[in-house]
């Protein structure tokens, strides 16, 4: 019984081979087929997911290129006397700078004069009174707003990501700072609310405030709005992170700052110590120096060493400014 199943199953498996490789030919064409199909699928997938994301870079170099374009022109505006005066955060307008700027060189001069000063040093005085000092005092002042607003203005950043993440609009965070932030953040975030309020969007009310505060972490903000309004995103997060880098930016300042503080000092005693020399030799031995200032020759030596000196400042003022 054993062997005539055997044979009886010998024959029909011979008897239905031809069939069974059919459909084993079949099902593996089918499964082929349906494969190929779910390839062509995800390759399609993929093609979208990449053309889409040439889109959204297109966009994203599109709207940085504008920027730039933007930051250039601005950089060039402000050169001018004006928006140094704006930057300042003085409340005098231009003419009023220039009046005040002449007066004061007036009355230097006057000075100068009633201490027999000679016309060639009253000239000298009144082009420094009137146009140097003027300018460098709006400089300073300049220069210590936008150290003061690069204090607060990672804290502005957190206080805006705290707001989002509550459910505030973006709007409404900027409100936040321009009513309750530290100076000079304030009026800088009441401007941007105040541009809106004329009618313009947010990121470009977010880009003027370049003019007024050429910084580049300013224009890192911008751009991160700018991108965010345009490309979509999680806003709170992109802020969160840009505060994280601007501290780090404020940290790695300090430690360049407290790396060449000994080149400076060094710069400071070389640049100083020819004035030194020369004031206690004169207060020593008078008439040993006075060479240099009666004839004309000492005229040349010391024109010839002030060129010298000024090109040595120059030279190791470059070696340690560092930009970061």
């Amino acid at each position: 019984m054993l062997l005539v199943a055997i044979a009886a199953a010998t024959l029909a498996y011979g008897l239905m081979y031809s069939r069974i490789e059919v459909e084993k030919k079949t099902q593996s064409r089918v499964k082929r087929v349906r494969t190929s199909d779910n390839e062509r699928d995800r390759v399609k997938a993929a093609q979208d997911r990449v053309q889409e994301l040439s889109k959204r870079r297109k966009s994203l170099q599109d709207s940085l290129k504008e920027l730039e374009d933007k930051e250039k022109s601005k950089r060039v505006k402000n050169r001018t006397m004006k928006a140094r005066l704006e930057q300042s955060g003085l409340s005098i307008d231009l003419r009023r700078f220039y009046l005040y700027s002449g007066g004061f060189a007036l009355f230097i001069a006057l000075l100068a004069l009633l201490a027999d000063v000679p016309l060639f040093g009253v000239l000298g005085i009144v082009f420094v009174t009137g146009l140097g000092l003027p300018r460098w005092t709006v400089g300073f002042l300049i220069s210590r707003r936008q150290n003061k607003f690069l204090e607060e203005f990672p804290n502005a950043l957190d206080v805006m990501v705290r707001s989002i993440r509550s459910g505030l609009p973006l709007n409404d965070a900027m409100r936040l700072i321009a009513s309750d932030g530290p100076e000079p953040v304030k009026t800088e975030f009441r401007r941007v609310i105040e541009s809106q309020q004329v009618g313009l969007s947010i990121p470009d009310a977010c880009a003027r405030m370049v003019n007024t505060m050429p910084l580049p972490e300013v224009n890192f903000f911008a751009i991160v709005i700018a991108i965010q309004s345009q490309a979509g995103g999680n806003l709170s997060e992109a802020l969160s992170n840009l505060s994280k880098v601007l501290r780090d930016r404020r940290k790695m300042k300090a430690k360049v700052k407290a790396l060449s503080m000994e080149a400076k000092a060094s710069a400071v005693i070389i640049g100083s110590l020819p004035f030194v020399v020369s004031l206690l030799v004169y207060l020593t031995s008078p008439a040993y120096i006075e060479v240099l200032f009666v004839d004309s020759r000492g005229h040349f030596i010391l024109l010839f060493s002030a060129i010298w000196m000024s090109i040595g400042i120059f030279v190791m003022r470059q070696m340690i400014n560092f930009d970061i």
